[in-house]
């Protein structure tokens, strides 16, 4: 045992990595629907670890926070910027309220209990799960007046409220908006109905009543048919015949043909006859049905031999941004193409007829290749599988960024800056925006995006934790369970304050309330809680932008909590 301790001691980062490893392990656990999560896990790994009293250099902390922080305003920049304007103001103004109560609530009971600026910190980063203010509050802790001891103590302290406090700050957010969110606003029966009607009202469109719209996961299927019904008794062209797909409110296509032997691909006024071979490509539950109007399905590798593609496209061109579904799939170049998903900022939205397409909104869209190419082109930058990553754009988004985050501006007495991590955020922010405005410029692929915003924190976290071991336990005792109380209120404040105003002044729909609420917070377990409850992923459609939002403000509100408690 002893040449194990004094082989971490030795070498920190085995020290690092192992509280990686066993956190990521342990938070992988449920019982139920509880789970301690991933950041929570490494933390109380860390805290463990460190009770053999592991000295870590402060660099490997901070480069991996910025690593994080950057991640997180790259992954979040588009819906930002594209908020700040057009109908995505309401939201905006909305998250900013309720992270304000956020901040209010925590300064409020923090001010009452007599709380120190470290356990304020804590509190603050627990009730509202936001880590990355753990990262923010150290640095601004570093900039302002107070004794060498003071400051270790108030940084000691931080990592022992926030477990104490965040275990409510997730579970019980989930709850509140969940559960007790549908009967605040009107009972679980109406929100239930508002959100049916809503999402009726959302599908209606000049493309007709298609479920395509609906059920955006079913798949595209490729048959092939030989033509046999007395419908071709006269031969029809290939635009008839899928006019006629149009009245029967079935989104279908001809896509391949075989004439006497001869297979082709399809043009508008070829005339298709009895015995001709046709492949449809189209949803599969509107393929497979009633073949007597067509004729046989047949297998015929040949004929099916071609090539179909699914393919990401970031939407970047002003033709496409600011379209409804509903537009955007009666545009000359979709034709063929059949849209499967829309992803934005991380969050899988509806695909319903009324839904805007915004700048920076990933769309897969299925069809033939050829087709797929020429819907990418038209809507934005082909997002094919790469394992490369901007790492130019990283480096020196982080430095330019830490560096604008580094000047301090001096009110009276008091020092105010962003930061370093601050100013990491904020680069980020800009360069994820760029991106959209810029396709072929700093790409970083979603999977690279995962691991830095995961790895950049949780080896954070796991740092804090170690370092934080030996006086956690004495931590613990000295802020007691009434910190877990206060930080019970700090979380269930704000949230019935924000589901109370947006209903009664921004007059949100009960679904989009409770995803704005949920996005605000920036809690994604709420959300998937939420759609449960309600049986919609409406709420997703408040989510996305006050994300955004929330995740800018909560992480600077790092830096306000410790000039206000100063």
């Amino acid at each position: 045992m002893d040449w194990f301790a004094d082989t971490l001691r030795e070498n920190p980062s085995l020290a690092i990595f192992l509280t990686l490893g066993l956190g990521f392990l342990i938070g992988q656990l449920k019982y139920k629907a509880f789970s301690l999560g991933t950041v929570t896990s490494v933390l109380l790994v860390g805290v463990i670890v460190g009770q053999l009293d592991i000295s870590i250099p402060g660099p490997i902390k901070d480069a991996f926070f910025l690593l994080f922080l950057f991640s997180i305003g790259y992954s979040v920049g588009p819906q930002f910027f594209h908020a700040l304007k057009g109908d995505g103001l309401k939201q905006v103004g909305f998250a900013c309220v309720l992270c304000v109560f956020c901040l209010l609530t925590t300064w409020g009971v923090a001010e009452i209990m007599g709380y120190n600026i470290g356990e304020a910190v804590g509190l603050l980063a627990g009730s509202q799960t936001m880590s990355a203010i753990l990262g923010v509050g150290t640095d601004t802790i570093g900039s302002i007046a107070g004794t060498p001891d003071q400051k270790k103590a108030w940084v000691d302290v931080m990592p022992v409220c926030y477990a104490v406090t965040y275990v409510f700050g997730t579970i019980g957010s989930a709850y509140i908006l969940a559960n007790l969110g549908p009967a605040l606003l009107g009972g679980l029966k109406k929100v239930k109905a508002e959100t049916a009607e809503l999402e009726k009202k959302m599908n209606q469109g000049n493309a007709s009543s298609d479920p395509d719209y609906i059920n955006a996961l079913r798949p595209v299927a490729f048959r092939a048919y030989k033509v046999d019904a007395d419908f071709f008794n006269d031969p029809k062209s290939i635009s008839e015949i899928e006019d006629y797909f149009r009245q029967q409110n079935r989104r279908l296509f001809i896509e391949r043909i075989r004439q006497n032997g001869k297979v082709s691909d399809p043009a508008p006024d070829l005339m298709i006859s009895r015995g001709d071979e046709i492949v449809l490509s189209g949803r599969r539950e509107f393929i497979i049905g009633d073949e007597k109007w067509i004729g046989p399905e047949i297998n015929d590798a040949e004929l099916l031999d071609f090539p179909a593609e699914q393919l990401s496209v970031t939407v970047s061109k002003k033709g496409a941004a600011g379209k409804t579904v509903d537009q955007l799939r009666m545009m000359k170049e979709m034709y063929g193409v059949s849209i499967k998903s829309i992803t934005r900022g991380g969050a899988s939205i509806p695909v319903l007829a009324q839904v805007k397409i915004q700048a920076g909104d990933i769309i897969t869209v299925t069809g033939l290749k050829s087709e797929v190419n020429a819907a990418a082109k038209a809507i934005g930058y082909a997002d094919r599988r790469s394992v490369k990553s901007d790492l130019i754009l990283v480096g020196l988004g982080i430095f330019f960024g830490g560096l604008l985050g580094a000047l301090t501006i001096h009110f009276g007495s008091v020092p105010v800056s962003l930061s370093t991590s601050g100013g990491a955020l904020i680069s980020g922010l800009v360069c994820g925006w760029l991106r959209t405005q810029h396709p072929t410029f700093g790409r970083i692929p979603q999977s690279a995006v995962w691991l830095m915003d995961n790895l950049g924190l949780n080896m954070f976290i796991a740092v804090i934790g170690i370092t934080s071991g030996p006086s956690f336990v004495s931590g613990l005792k000295e802020v007691g369970f009434m910190l877990f109380l206060m930080g019970v209120v700090c979380t269930t404040v704000p949230l019935i304050l924000g589901m109370i105003v947006g209903k009664t002044i921004f007059k949100f729909p009960a679904a989009i309330n409770l995803g704005c609420c949920a996005g605000s917070r920036t809690t994604t377990a709420s959300l998937g809680a939420i759609q449960d409850s309600i049986g919609s992923t409406i709420p997703a459609m408040g989510y996305t932008v006050t994300y955004a939002i929330g995740n800018t403000l909560l992480i600077l509100w790092g830096v306000v909590i410790v000039l206000l408690m100063g």
